[in-house]
């Protein structure tokens, strides 16, 4: 287990983010919080806007304990807008920009907002998701920038740190979102999972190119308010932009996430891309094989760090640089590895990974209006994750997939997280997914669909004999099906659930033929 005392701790104890902003205005109020590629913003002047937007939503209708949804772009005053249903005692609801319909609709039926903060262009898309009623206000960002600079004054609530900050919604990536119930203590334990991860000092600068309404975005809010560091922030990830962005605003500091990692490897070379501060590149995502090459690159180092909402974002960090390890439990979690029937594995054993409480409040208390999905998720004080691991004698975790990633073939499991990362390993993809699908005699096949670089060229042919000796004869998929793209959740993770289960059309690598019918 790391170290408790790395980090700083909440003075005075019980006190919230927005007690933190309390006493950054108060005793330093022209220090930047975060800058945009406009301007500079500082502390009172967030704290003024958030004021502003507060009384504007109270006049709106919303009141202490209502839910706030919001589709928001990144930017000073989507995060003053944040802080901002905090202070009205109000739950925020963060929305993907990128929702549409029936999802959309779903998401917004589901957590009932009293009111919605969007972006202009998108008003007219919640509207005919159907999921709001007509008489819930609509706040759009013209409306929003309006307010925020009105001037006008709020006494804000006090909420406690066991008190709900944010119904922050998976990503869906194998089915339906769950609404994750995210205390403000849970966000606290989330900003200093982060500062403990990247290892930060005052001084630093983090860009901030994360969606809010990931929670990879939103517990950066909270650390400019711990310590002295400030925020930069872009309105969204750029593959083309990155370093660029991130040299001009001078960043010390960058997240990755699912695949921008690889993203950012598979860009043509450029000046910005060595002409920068980074020192550290923190995040999940990054196969082993691929650290060295990214930190000789980009000059930076890699820190690896496993984690879920469901758990204030970090459960382990690896600061040790252990190779191919997510690292050690952070103070606040422990985490083990049980089999099948619940008992701890043996070392080395790869099990499903369960994390527990170490201090109060770390663990969230259940999905909202999902009690079913709660019982499966919490047992005995435990968060059952679904992942699958191991550790070795160090207790240092090895992550191995999603254990609904898993598949049976021909008596054996077979790790679809594996077999994916040794299919990208080949010069021409871009991207992999694994899923399985029936089989006429057994359990599963797999199916592999993949999407190559851009002007890249592979026959399936071509890619079975690479396989072969790379992996195990259970492991190698049986179909092949090549794709124009993927869809991805904000943080670039790859969702599996719309991936067909047919095999129709699909290149057979056992009788090395197109299927016409499936068959």
């Amino acid at each position: 287990m790391l170290d408790r005392n790395s980090i700083p701790w909440s003075d005075p104890p019980g006190e919230t983010l927005l007690g933190w902003l309390d006493q950054r205005v108060k005793d330093s109020p022209e220090r930047t919080y975060l800058s945009d590629e406009e301007r500079v913003y500082t502390f009172r002047e967030i704290a003024w806007a958030s004021d502003a937007i507060a009384s504007h939503l109270t006049k709106c209708g919303v009141r202490l304990g209502d839910r706030v949804a919001t589709l928001l772009h990144n930017g000073a005053v989507s995060m003053a807008a944040v802080l901002a249903i905090a202070k009205c005692g109000a739950v925020w609801v963060p929305v993907n920009v990128q929702q549409r319909g029936a999802s959309l609709c779903y998401q917004l039926e589901h957590c009932a907002p009293a009111a919605v903060i969007v972006e202009s262009e998108l008003a007219q898309v919640v509207t005919e998701s159907g999921g709001l009623p007509s008489h819930v206000p609509l706040v759009t960002r013209v409306e929003l920038d309006r307010a925020a600079f009105s001037g006008e004054r709020f006494e804000r609530a006090r909420p406690a740190p066991g008190d709900l900050f944010a119904i922050s919604y998976t990503s869906g990536t194998t089915g339906p979102p769950k609404g994750v119930r995210v205390t403000f203590r849970m966000l606290e334990y989330s900003a200093r999972g982060a500062i403990l991860t990247s290892m930060a000092r005052d001084g630093d600068v983090f860009f901030v190119w994360e969606p809010l309404y990931h929670i990879g975005g939103a517990q950066l809010i909270a650390i400019p308010l711990l310590m002295e560091v400030k925020l930069a922030v872009v309105p969204r990830f750029s593959a083309s932009r990155f370093w660029e962005q991130v040299s001009v605003c001078g960043a010390t500091h960058i997240h990755y996430l699912g695949g921008i990692a690889q993203i950012l490897l598979r860009t043509p070379h450029s000046d910005f891309e060595t002409k920068h501060r980074v020192r550290v590149a923190w995040g999940a995502g990054l196969p082993a094989a691929e650290w060295a090459p990214f930190e000789q690159r980009f000059g930076v180092k890699v820190v690896e760090c496993y984690g879920m909402t469901e758990a204030s974002s970090f459960t382990t960090c690896n600061l040790l640089a252990v190779p191919g390890s997510v690292g050690q439990a952070v103070p606040w979690l422990s985490f083990r590895i049980c089999d099948e029937q619940g008992r701890d594995a043996a070392c080395g054993q790869t099990g499903e990974i369960v994390v527990a409480e170490r201090m109060p409040g770390a663990l969230f208390d259940g999905y909202y209006r999902d009690p079913e999905a709660t019982a499966r998720a919490l047992s005995a004080g435990e968060l059952r994750t679904g992942d699958l691991g191991r550790a070795d004698a160090q207790a240092n975790l090895f992550f191995v997939g999603r254990a609904t990633d898993s598949l049976r073939i021909r008596g054996e499991n077979v790790s679809a997280w594996e077999v994916e990362h040794v299919v990208k390993g080949h010069a021409a993809i871009e991207d992999a997914a694994v899923v399985g699908v029936a089989a006429d005699v057994g359990e599963q096949e797999a199916k592999l669909f993949v999407k190559l670089r851009p002007g890249a060229e592979l026959s399936a042919d071509e890619l079975a004999s690479w396989l072969q000796p790379r992996l195990g004869k259970h492991q190698r998929p049986r179909y092949v099906v090549f794709v124009e793209d993927f869809q991805y959740t904000p943080s670039q993770r790859l969702i599996k659930h719309t991936l067909p289960r047919d095999i129709a059309k699909c290149y057979d690598m056992t009788r090395r033929a197109i299927l016409a019918q499936g068959n």
